[in-house]
């Protein structure tokens, strides 16, 4: 990652305006860096702000107070709001609210249209965002009738396609089941290992673990961020936000309280496999078996 973010919200606050008299604040005094080639994962309840602070990195909300700059470009400059989303992509919760067209390549090629691109230029980006995604054998397909999860890979296509910098995913597996979750999850690591900067915001903590950093929010503020084992590190805190922690955290935790050897910062399963390995070794050789 280089030291020059793509994204930067400076100090920004927001408040959704209710009446004449009346707003309703969202988010108060955020400021957060998101860099190149980074996979930044947001948690918080419902109601902290996560998903307001998403639908700022790319425009379509603009803050009360403070900046939000994408490669340097004020977002609350309409004139260059094509710019900021040919940056910043995003992917909403319902596939269905981003698809427009009866034909799945019809539907990545909508962007495309819209801003002239080729037509041989616009086929290439087709056929590499379909393949990107593992949907290239349904181009021709109705996209309803497709899954949930291939429905969110179209949308994700027609992301792609723009050849953004950066992509958002704003609880965007949030009504899949754990199959169509699994599909869109392996397409984001695939993106990440290719380079692409990846912003979650999510409410699965399995998720949560694939990231390089993540940050927590609670009443329209950051209150915690790290590195996924460190913010799992502080399960009384995350308890007292109402949030979850993985499983594999929780084990642990609860195995280290019985056995102080057995390591407390675990957050996946395959390394509360390899811990209880360890410990088994030992004892096994002890024994003679």
């Amino acid at each position: 990652m280089t030291n020059n973010p793509i994204i930067r919200v400076e100090d920004i606050s927001f408040s959704y305006k209710v009446n004449q008299d009346q707003q309703i604040p969202v988010l108060k005094n955020v400021s957060l860096d998101v860099y190149p080639g980074e996979y930044l994962a947001i948690i918080g309840h419902n109601g902290s702000g996560k998903s307001t602070l998403s639908k700022h990195l790319n425009g379509i909300l603009t803050p009360s107070e403070g900046g939000v700059y994408v490669n340097g470009i004020d977002t609350r400059d309409r004139m260059r709001l094509h710019e900021v989303r040919s940056k910043v992509g995003m992917v909403f919760q319902h596939p269905d609210n981003q698809i427009v067209a009866t034909i799945v390549e019809d539907d990545v090629a909508f962007g495309l249209e819209n801003i002239g691109v080729a037509p041989q230029e616009m086929k290439e980006r087709i056929d590499a965002s379909l393949a990107v995604v593992g949907m290239s054998e349904f181009r021709h397909r109705p996209p309803h009738h497709l899954s949930g999860g291939q429905k969110q890979r179209i949308a994700i296509a027609g992301i792609l396609a723009m050849r953004p910098q950066c992509v958002v995913l704003d609880e965007a597996t949030s009504m899949l089941d754990s199959y169509g979750r699994q599909e869109i999850l392996t397409v984001i690591r695939k993106l990440h290992e290719e380079g692409m900067t990846i912003v979650t915001v999510t409410h699965h903590m399995s998720e949560v673990t694939q990231a390089d950093r993540v940050v927590v929010m609670e009443a329209g503020q950051i209150v915690l961020q790290g590195t996924p084992r460190e913010v799992f590190s502080h399960q009384a805190r995350l308890q007292e936000l109402h949030l979850d922690v993985p499983d594999a955290s929780r084990i642990a935790a609860y195995v280290h309280a019985q056995c102080a050897s057995f390591s407390v910062d675990l957050i996946e399963n395959d390394e509360v496999v390899e811990e209880v390995n360890r410990h088994s070794i030992p004892q096994a050789e002890a024994s003679g078996t």
